[in-house]
Formats: structure tokens, sequence, C-alpha cells
């Protein structure tokens, strides 16, 4: 059975963060020499811990096999002790012998993640709800992991200098932090970009990013759950657990927004948001639409919308417009206004295996990837068009960045919590 000993700390995110499983310098030191010496040839097995095994989570490990031939999962961990037990059973049957995680490495807990970093593994992949990601991922990198991390990698300003500090943590330790930002590993998706980059279109004047959806899963409140449990069971409809659906599925666009501008974050946006359908208190605290333009430093202008409601159109694509043209990333086409018209026709790949090909090929070569500064950036633009949107004012880079708000409950355990309340623009302050 998992170990479900100590899920109820007392401790708050701010502890939390600056307590993360922390291995001494000489140790992490040692276990970082050993696993460059032994990855460089190229032959050995790869250990992989899996933290946060829901859906996305488990396909993570799934792609992890399938990024390396001779890699293996051998340790799982998950706050709930029957999520867990349903991805080991899953994973199991999925992964056959790519997988040899037994019941003394499997943990569950709000610090089952401290015993993973205890373990003998290579690399971590992180895929809790993003409100956690930030003490998960500096604790991986104080115990020498390399990290595969979902997005977003914070919910809060707070969260994402947090990272910033990691992310330069683990450059100095040569270690890698691949992104869950996946269509930068879709080849489709760079070499549009790249097309577009080299001039194409011209130089570009504005970006017109499309994430309009249907609704998601909703799992219905059991009579034996605290709030606090209904509230991680149900993370998406909460903004301190997930960033709301700018930051936790519109990311996407947002990305590639910013890898068109060079990775140079924006000054400033303005935005509107609201709940028009998910209206019921049982979908939380986010809203179901959002439309946000950032201004950039070159003057592009950015124009974002994301929905996710039930019956609509929907449109998920990134449309640029140059001086000379326009383009189509996800429909990977390219029409300048004179001269013929270019759609990509070159390979395929799954760009969700092609990220963890990447990383493993960097671990063994020795050559690492750190996706950590255009990860936290993406993420520091989803929230700040989200407190465009909950106050009704315009937000600065700066602003978000140096944000004092930190959404994090008094205490993790499963007990009473607070119900988060809607913001309303005009109403709701910056902090």
């Amino acid at each position: 059975m998992p170990n479900e000993n100590s899920t109820a700390p007392s401790d708050s995110r701010r502890d939390f963060l600056k307590k993360s499983a922390a291995i001494s310098g000489a140790a992490a030191v040692g276990s970082l020499s050993v696993a460059q010496s032994a990855h460089a040839a190229g032959s050995d097995m790869l250990k992989v811990a899996l933290i946060g095994c829901g859906g996305r989570g488990s396909g993570a490990a799934k792609n992890a096999t399938m990024g390396d031939e001779n890699l293996k999962v051998t340790v799982l961990c998950d706050i709930f002790p029957d999520v867990l037990a349903q991805a080991r059973e899953r994973l199991g049957r999925a992964l056959g012998e790519r997988m040899d995680v037994t019941d003394d490495s499997c943990f569950s807990g709000f610090d089952g993640y401290k015993q993973v970093m205890e373990c003998d593994v290579d690399v971590v992949l992180l895929a809790t709800p993003p409100h956690f990601r930030p003490a998960h991922l500096r604790a991986a990198i104080e115990a020498g992991k390399h990290v595969f991390c979902e997005k977003p990698v914070a919910v809060d300003g707070p969260g994402c200098r947090h990272v910033l500090e990691t992310v330069e943590m683990a450059k100095e330790k040569n270690l890698s932090i691949v992104s869950g930002l996946c269509w930068r590993y879709a080849p489709m998706v760079k070499e549009t970009v790249a097309k577009i980059k080299s001039g194409a279109i011209g130089d570009i004047v504005a970006i017109h990013e499309t994430y309009l959806t249907g609704t998601l899963w909703y799992r219905q409140p059991q009579p034996d759950w605290t709030e606090m449990e209904n509230q991680v069971r149900n993370w998406t409809y909460y903004t301190w657990l997930a960033g709301d659906i700018i930051a936790e599925q519109h990311i996407h666009s947002l990305d590639k927004a910013l890898w068109l501008n060079d990775d140079a974050p924006p000054l400033v946006c303005e935005a509107i948001g609201g709940r028009q359908v998910r209206t019921e208190a049982k979908w939380g605290n986010i809203y179901d639409n959002f439309g946000v333009a950032y201004a950039f430093p070159n003057d592009v202008k950015v124009f974002s919308y994301c929905r996710q409601m039930a019956g609509c159109y929907n449109d998920v694509n990134d449309y640029v417009l140059g001086a000379k043209g326009k383009a189509a990333i996800l429909s990977g086409t390219v029409t300048p206004n004179e001269g013929e018209a270019w759609k990509y026709d070159g390979p395929g790949g799954n760009m969700y295996d092609l990220e963890h090909k990447a990383l493993y090929e960097g671990i063994r070569s020795g050559n690492v990837i750190n996706n950590g500064v255009y990860m936290t950036r993406s993420t520091l633009m989803a929230i700040m068009g989200r407190m465009a949107a909950y106050t009704g004012q315009k937000i600065t880079w700066e602003m978000a960045l140096n944000s004092q708000e930190d959404m994090t409950p008094k205490k993790y355990e499963w007990g009473d919590v607070a119900i988060p309340s809607v913001a309303m623009p005009g109403k709701t302050k910056f902090v």
C-alpha cells in the first residue's frame, strides 16, 4: 500500500518554500558528478520519479519511456493515496518492464515529495497542481535531480521569483529543467516560428492568440471530503491552485507569443474577463473567459483571448500579422503579401515524447537543457493578465514580478479552509 504518513503538515507555503527538503551541498555535488560521468556514456539505466499521478502526470511517465530506451519509472508520489494506487495499476499495465515501482517507492501526502528526493533517481517529473511547483522544483534541484516541469510553474509573483532563483541554482549545478510548454518541441511549430523570425512576413506588428475551448472535468464532492480535499481534487477551479484558465491552459498560447518576441517580456497589459457561464459555487473562484492586450518593448501588440464554455465556437491558434504578410502557427502556414505562400510539410512527431527525448539526450551527453527563464516568464505573463482582469487596472511587468500577493492557505491539512471569493474588477485590489 502507498505510504500515507504525514498528510497534514502545519507549515504555510512560506515555510514550505523555505524548508524544501534540502539535501546537503556535498551530497548534491557528489550525486551530480556521478550522474554526469555515468550518463555521458549513454549506456546505463536512467531512473525516473513521478510526482503528481493524475492524467497529465501519468501521460508524462509514458512520454518519458518513449523519450529514452534505457529508462525506468521507479518512484511514484501523489497527494492522494487512491490516485497513486490507480496510476500505479494503470502505468503498470501500460509500461510493463519499463516500470519498477514497489510499495516502498510509493509516497503520498502533502510532504511525500520530500521522501522522493531521498530516493535513488536521476530525473523527477513534476505534474502536481501548479501551486506546489515552486517548492517541488526547489527540492528537486537541491537534491541534485534533473527535472521535467509541467506548466505553469507558479500561480503568483512570489512563486515566480522563487522559481527564478531555483533556475539559477540549476544552472550552477548543471542540472536540466525541461518545461512542459510542449509546442516549443513540435517540429511544425518550430519550423513555422523560425520562418516568421527569418523575416518571411516582415517585422511582426501584432499577434492574435486564441484558446477558445469547451469545459473540463469536475469531480463531485464526496460526503467524507473536507473543503481542502474538495479544492485540491478540483484544483483547476481555484486560483490559488491553478492560477485560473489563463495560466493553466492559455499559457501555451502566451508562450508562443513570448517566443515570437525573442522571450522578452511585455511591458504592460490591460484586460477584461469574468464568470459568465460557470457561476455556481462548485466552480470555485476562477473566471471562464479572458481578453488581454499586451504591449511589448518593440511596439508589438499581443491580443489574447481564452474561454472555457460548452456549445460555443472553438478555435486554438496563433495568428501573426507582419508588415509584409501573415501566418498561423498551429496551421503551419506563412502567407507573404507578395510571393508564394508556405505550408509546413516536414516530419511530424509527438511533441510530448520529443520534449522528453531532448531532456534525456541532454542528460546523457552532458549538454543539459534549462528552459527555466522562458517557462517562468510565460507563467508571469499569464499571471499579469489575470491580475489586470481581476482588478480592472493596467498591470506592468514589474508590478506583477514584485507583487506580494500570496494565495496560500494558512496550513496544509485535510480540514476546513477558506472558500476563495470571486474577483470583482474595480473592487479587487492589486497586492
